[in-house]
């Protein structure tokens, strides 16, 4: 019996709409950006209470999935790489 190559050409595929983090899995599912964030940015957000004292100085790198959500925050930026790696998690840095 001879296949015929041609026989689905007419078919169509209709995929549904992807969101977020449909494509963020597809682009890079293990991949992890770490960035600078200061003490404003994190106070009132659950991660620094509101009336917390720490100097304005202070840095902390925040690790984010690819469609943006923040998973961790680390006052040091070797050790949020290592937290990330520990977690078979490719960490990029951005700024």
């Amino acid at each position: 019996m001879q296949s015929n190559k041609n026989e689905n050409r007419g078919t169509k595929i209709v995929m549904p709409p992807l969101d977020a983090e449909a494509i963020a899995r597809l682009i890079a599912p293990n991949t992890v950006y770490v960035r600078e964030v200061g003490v404003d940015e994190l106070k009132g957000t659950g991660v620094l209470p509101v009336d917390v004292s720490v100097p304005a100085t202070q840095k902390f790198f925040a690790l984010h999935l690819a469609d943006g959500r923040r998973v961790a925050v680390m006052d040091d930026r070797d050790l949020a790489f290592a937290a990330a790696r520990q977690h078979d998690l490719e960490p990029v840095s951005v700024h």
